[in-house]
């Protein structure tokens, strides 16, 4: 229930205007956002590629309202790959359709889109579609294989699977038929119990399922390890902070024998960074992601929605104002 509002808060304009007006709810949000400038974010990167950890940088905005709000979403993204590249930090690009166009014209998001892979594509940077709730799932899949079909290739783009989806395993299974890049996750959007498992333990059956599948066709394949500038990861990158589901990645990768460096393990960034260390020590490519940008609102209330605890240390530190 609780879990629910907080997730229709994310989407409530009145809900982001009073929250943003805080400053107590910016200096929460900071645990998980990497800063509201691109330099700022580029800073927090380079420290973690100090501790052998690579990162994914995500310019935080989606569900823009107009075409030339999804064009300059598309000039910030390609900013961002301008300074990765300036900068040579190990870091790759996330994005979100919604954020280019989709929602608003399919044929303007897919040439914002192309726009961003052939910047990638000069860099040898990768870019991750970010997967969104379920109105978007169907479109957002046309619009990878559409960027397969013009040439790009599956080291320069890749998407994200939701394993509390139904659907999700017949999706994985389709998108390793092209070898795909996929980051795997639980899904932090509230869906109706039609379109995805509403019990955790069913969530985490199917999470461990489909490490499974993408273990298995990157063994089978030989697949790729992580490139050596750090900027393209491995087919299947474990996104997770699930101890239980890392364990089980980690056994069976092992079991089949699945080099370490052809796996990856992904966190959010303020989340775990013990877990991070401990990967990273035990050999294993490590990336956090790592959103920045003024758009931080809906970001933020899906995390609070995800973990309670966060909730009561906001509460907690407004009290005190």
């Amino acid at each position: 229930m609780l879990r629910s509002f907080l997730i229709y808060l994310s989407k409530a304009a009145w809900a982001q205007k009073l929250v943003t007006n805080w400053s107590i709810a910016w200096s929460v949000a900071s645990r998980f956002v990497a800063g509201v400038t691109l330099g700022e974010a580029i800073r927090v990167v380079r420290e973690l590629n100090e501790s052998c950890i690579n990162a994914t940088l995500d310019q935080l905005g989606e569900n823009t309202s107009t075409v030339e709000e999804a064009e300059r979403a598309t000039d910030d993204i390609l900013q961002v790959l301008d300074e990765i590249e300036k900068a040579g930090v190990r870091a790759n690009v996330s994005i979100k359709l919604t954020q280019i166009g989709m929602g608003l014209d399919e044929e303007i998001c897919r040439q914002n889109l192309v726009r961003i892979l052939e910047q990638a594509k000069k860099y040898g940077t990768f870019v991750r579609i970010d997967m969104e709730d379920t109105p978007y799932t169907d479109i957002t899949l046309a619009m990878y294989y559409s960027m397969l079909q013009r040439g790009f290739n599956v080291s320069q783009v890749g998407i994200v699977m939701q394993a509390y989806l139904y659907r999700t395993e017949a999706d994985v299974r389709k998108l390793l038929e092209y070898n795909a890049h996929l980051r795997l996750v639980k899904g932090a959007y509230k869906e109706p119990s039609d379109k995805a498992f509403p019990k955790k333990a069913d969530v985490d059956a199917n999470y461990d399922l489909l490490t499974k599948i993408m273990i298995d066709a990157a063994c089978k394949i030989q697949a790729n390890k992580i490139s050596a500038h750090g900027r393209v990861p491995p087919i299947p990158a474990i996104a997770t902070h699930d101890e239980k589901r890392i364990g089980f990645a980690k056994q069976y990768a092992e079991k089949v024998g699945l080099s370490k460096d052809a796996i990856e393990f992904q966190m959010l960034y303020g989340i775990r960074r013990d877990l991070q260390e401990q990967l990273v020590k035990q050999g294993y490519p490590v990336r956090v992601y790592v959103p920045f940008g003024t758009h931080w609102y809906p970001y933020f209330m899906r995390r609070l929605a995800e973990r309670p605890a966060n909730i009561w240390f906001f509460i907690s530190n407004f009290l005190r104002k």
